[in-house]
């Protein structure tokens, strides 16, 4: 007997709590938000959908785990919500030789049901609730990556909700070996087009995963920012030295010591926070197994640190990370080295921090940074008009095993790369702009400059670090100046930011599907051509199809 799916609309208690996800900047209004717990869930609600002429011109959209940065799942012009986050499954399956993830699994779903049954992992990101749907069709990366590469460098096929007519859907299984090169379209659209673009995403299968190191090393360790207001040339002098860092590692070059230690297996997050927030943090996470963990942590952070604590002058001392940077928490008890089993060390390490309105943007560098792009770092995150302990440049190590892939291989191109950047900005509504006597979204409906700091802050900094290249971070191009991308390589899908169509923000001339996916963007296209060409599964920053043109 067949089973209608869930559908929660405007009088039902739970309507408020899923017409959102995790930003709060972002409300929708949809007749309903349908609560999928299958593929034929997912087929009917769509065939509904498309059958109501009154759907013309309104979207349909996808929530797994509801942290998608823009309004892409969540806009006025939603009309239905496909929640698959009841789709949490990790199991083997033996048809296809694979192990299998539902798109409504999180990263913590993968991370226990995974690794505790089988002993492996999927090298995922370090936030427990982002939803898989979204993480893996977008390249998906995490602590694991330089050890153990991207997510979707294991990813075999993937099951999805296809309507090529506009009007039927159809449930299409494409596999990396699938005969028919339009599946074999499709399957690689999923390594990194990013979600929204070519149907409804209900399963994934991975063939290769690999295990984890049994145990790893954690550090965790502060500065203030009273130290550094002191010594600002040794702000200046690790943002410089951490770059170098991983650019040596990557070419070959600087000291003996990065080589001949070797540092695949480390995985780090610096967080250059504004200085209101008093401290600038970095985790440390590498494998811990071998007996020489301890001493290469420590060559990386005395190489790193140079001059903190010697000369004369004012010194800068390491303390705890007591407090939450950004979405990571309080790290204070990993001031000494710790060593931990993987998965406890994953399981601590991971959060997403409280819900609250936010914007981000990324860069990819395959270099370390540029003297102009320090000073512009410096600048503003010791901004004295700003004033937001939420608000930072997370800059994570990139590159190791990520970059032995060709650019080529998954429709993730930033294959080069050797630093990847979040510019995170935090807030809440703060102001009760309609006197209600209380904060909720409707004070920011009424009052939008409440925003409006946070924006203009991280829109300066990213537009004034990349000054050079356009306000953004170019990917090289023979057809510009060889001053331009020197050393950035574009943006990253999953931290989607619509500024990158603004031509008064981006003056590059690249668009932003060039600074997502490079050359990799024709191939979508041929994709969206042949499983969406009515563009059905659609958004502000979607793959276009080819008819409509590409920018």
């Amino acid at each position: 007997m067949s089973v209608s799916p869930i559908e929660v609309s405007s009088g039902d208690a739970r309507y408020d709590a899923l017409r959102r996800g995790f930003n709060q900047r972002w409300i929708a209004h949809p007749d309903y938000v349908v609560v999928a717990t299958s593929t034929e869930d997912v087929e009917s609600t769509l065939a509904k959908f498309l059958a109501d002429p009154a759907n013309a011109n309104r979207r349909i959209t996808v929530r797994s785990g509801g942290h998608c940065y823009e309004d892409f799942v969540s806009s006025k012009d939603v009309g239905v919500i496909i929640d698959v986050s009841q789709m949490n499954r990790v199991f083997f399956d033996a048809s296809m030789d694979a192990y299998c993830i539902e798109a409504g699994a999180t990263n913590w779903h993968s991370t226990t049901q995974l690794y505790r049954s089988t002993g492996l992992a999927l090298p995922g990101g370090s936030c427990n609730s982002v939803g898989l749907g979204g993480h893996i069709s977008g390249g998906g990366y995490g602590l694991l990556s330089r050890m153990l590469g991207l997510t979707v460098d294991y990813l075999y096929a993937v099951e999805v909700v296809t309507a090529a007519d506009g009007r039927t859907p159809r449930r299409t299984v494409a596999r990396k070996d699938s005969e028919d090169p339009a599946l074999r379209d499709l399957w690689w659209a999923h390594t990194g087009g990013g979600g929204g673009n070519f149907g409804v995403i209900t399963r994934y299968w991975f063939r290769g995963l690999q295990s984890p190191p049994a145990q790893v090393l954690l550090r965790s360790v502060a500065w203030t920012w009273d130290d550094f207001r002191e010594r600002p040339d040794l702000f200046k002098s690790l943002v410089r030295r951490y770059g170098e860092f991983f650019t040596h590692e990557q070419h070959g070059t600087g000291p003996d010591f990065i080589h001949r230690n070797g540092y695949r297996d480390m995985f780090t997050l610096l967080k250059l926070t504004h200085m209101s927030a008093g401290k600038v943090g970095l985790t440390v996470q590498l494998d811990g197994t071998g007996k020489d963990a301890p001493a290469r942590l420590k060559a990386f952070l005395d190489w790193i640190t140079e001059g903190f604590t010697t000369g004369s002058g004012h010194h800068v001392t390491e303390t705890a990370l007591d407090k939450q940077i950004g979405e990571h928490p309080a790290q204070d008890a990993l001031f000494i080295p710790t060593l931990l089993p993987w998965l406890t060390a994953t399981q601590s390490l991971n959060d997403s921090g409280p819900n609250r309105c936010g914007k981000y943007k990324s860069a990819y560098m395959t270099k370390g940074f540029t003297d102009q792009q320090i000073d512009a770092i410096h600048r503003h995150v010791t901004d004295p008009g700003y004033s937001n302990p939420d608000a930072l440049l997370q800059v994570d190590s990139y590159g190791g095993r990520i970059n032995d892939v060709a650019a080529g291989d998954t429709a993730v191109p930033q294959r080069s790369s050797v630093l990847k950047l979040q510019y995170q900005a935090y807030w809440s509504w703060g102001k009760d702009a309609d006197g209600n006597g209380v904060y909720d979204y409707r004070d920011a409906d009424r009052d939008p400059e409440i925003a409006g700091p946070h924006l203009r802050w991280i829109q300066g900094f990213y537009r004034d670090v990349y000054q050079s290249t356009g306000g953004v971070p170019a990917v090289p191009d023979p057809a510009l100046p060889a001053s331009l991308s020197s050393n950035t390589d574009g943006c990253y899908v999953n931290y989607p930011d619509t500024d990158l169509g603004d031509p008064h923000l981006n003056t590059s001339g690249q668009p932003w599907h060039k600074l997502y996916y490079k050359d990799n963007y024709q191939r979508l296209q041929r994709a969206k051509a042949s499983w969406d060409p009515h563009d059905v599964f659609r958004h502000q920053q979607s793959v276009r199809p080819p008819k409509t043109g590409q920018a």
